[in-house]
């Protein structure tokens, strides 16, 4: 495949283009929806997460890659990649995407079926239409669209991970052992989004995250609450307790030791705009201090995400001898993880009530990032964005998610440019039922990936 490029391609020629690439994107993400690549065993079969692998490979070898492989990560997944040469002197540049899914939580309450992708109100719904299927053929896109029109004027990795969902770090401990495998000039990461449909964004920064799973046993065994309530320590309520202490009055995280006053200073959250994204319900208050901005972005933020308990429809009488919970903690950049995941432990080791014995378990952990946002591949970012949404610039704003890779890759090349886009704006709903992505966002998006990639090749050669 010729990748040469002698010109740069004509904006509107390109536009037209990648327009006529999304009937092909949806027939792809229909396909790739279809894998249910949960990456977890207890849920759903390995093969899945495996086909949805092979597929992914599959494509690339059809779009001319080379050294096209399934990397088995230290975490038992497999993540693919592969290298498309570029011209001679040109820059690379590494593309990342997962196609790894969260669970679908409660599938009756999917509208349509949550691995069949469906198209309704104008967006395409399917768990990993936007986080992150969607990344993955944005990429093949945008470099599709380039080779219509002259080549692709730089080197391509394609790197699409297996296991981000669930924070096991399989390739990040890979590519630590590796480090020569994922070398390039500049790394678009696809897993973030715009800060709201139509509004083209760079995320500049990421919260790391630790997983942490408690366990609280106070008797032998259950017992009969009528017999023995109101004197035998009830594990299910120490569990309670210490999650409280988690929080303050107002709802603010509050972990002892856990500085969590910091300010935001970018793109504003208007709370009107939250309360309508979130779908938060009338009468109820957001909870935490500080400007909506400040409580995603630049503070801690922990969620209990799951308590192992008996379910109301046939429960006992009983007093509990044992409860589990898992517990995500959120952590700003400019704070350590490590530290954040002692401290949390020490916290709840303190705060669990009646000395009940508490065993913790750290089961995933990522660092906290934030992008330099004065280097010459946000310049070339913008100037795409600004085609591709006509009448919009280019915003930086944070997000209060993990993407633990982010801060091992700049670890590993601390000189190379990442940049953060993708297709998880609010109405997407990702992690949540019905998760849906734009084709309109994804038009534009493979439009302005493929504009940053000529851009950035432009701006090595001058």
């Amino acid at each position: 495949m010729d990748t040469s490029s002698s010109r740069l391609p004509d904006p509107a020629a390109l536009a037209t283009t990648v327009a006529s690439l999304q009937s092909r994107a949806r027939t792809e993400l229909a396909e790739l929806v279809a894998f249910k690549s949960v990456a977890d065993e207890a849920q759903f079969p390995k093969s899945e997460c495996e086909g949805a692998a092979k597929w992914v490979a599959d494509a690339l070898r059809a779009e001319g890659f080379e050294d096209v492989a399934l990397l088995d990560t230290p975490d038992g997944t497999q993540s693919v990649y592969g290298f498309l040469p570029g011209p001679a002197d040109a820059p690379t540049v590494l593309l990342y995407a997962h196609y790894d899914v969260q669970p679908t939580l409660d599938e009756a309450a999917w509208i349509s079926p949550p691995f069949e992708l469906t198209e309704r109100d104008g967006r395409w719904y399917g768990r990993g239409a936007a986080d992150c299927k969607g990344g993955v053929i944005m990429h093949l896109n945008a470099l599709r669209a380039l080779k219509a029109h002259g080549g692709v004027p730089v080197g391509v990795k394609v790197i699409v991970e297996g296991s981000e969902e669930q924070g096991t770090g399989g390739l990040q401990r890979y590519a630590e052992a590796h480090p020569e495998l994922l070398t390039a000039d500049a790394i678009v990461i696809g897993d973030a989004g715009n800060f709201r449909v139509g509004l083209p964004t760079v995320t500049a920064t990421l919260r790391g995250m630790t997983l942490v799973r408690v366990q609280v046993d106070t008797l032998e065994g259950n017992l009969h609450s009528g017999q023995f309530g109101g004197a035998a320590p009830d594990a299910l309520a120490a569990l309670i307790r210490a999650l409280d202490s988690l929080r303050a009055e107002d709802g603010s995280t509050t972990v002892d030791g856990l500085a969590a006053d910091e300010s935001w200073s970018g793109l504003q959250y208007p709370e009107e705009h939250f309360r309508e994204d979130a779908k938060v319900l009338d009468g109820v208050e957001l909870i935490g201090s500080g400007t909506v901005a400040d409580r995603l972005w630049a503070r801690p933020a922990v969620t209990v995400l799951g308590i192992d308990c008996p379910p109301v429809v046939g429960a006992t009488p009983s007093v509990h001898a044992s409860a589990r919970a898992l517990i995500s903690l959120r952590v700003p950049p400019g704070q350590d993880v490590p530290q954040a995941t002692r401290l949390l432990v020490a916290h709840l080791e303190k705060h669990v009530p009646w000395g009940a014995r508490i065993a913790l378990e750290q089961v995933g952990q990522g660092q906290a990032f934030q992008a330099d946002t004065a280097s010459p591949a946000y310049a070339s970012m913008a100037e795409a964005m600004r085609v591709a949404y006509p009448g919009e610039e280019m915003q930086t704003a944070g997000m209060g998610g993990s993407i633990p890779l982010c801060n091992t890759l700049s670890t590993l090349y601390p000189d190379t440019e990442i940049l953060l886009i993708g297709l998880s704006e609010p109405e997407a709903k990702i992690h949540a039922v019905n998760e849906s992505v734009s084709p309109q966002e994804l038009e534009r998006l493979t439009l302005a990936e493929a504009l940053f990639l000529t851009n950035y090749a432009e701006s090595k050669r001058g």
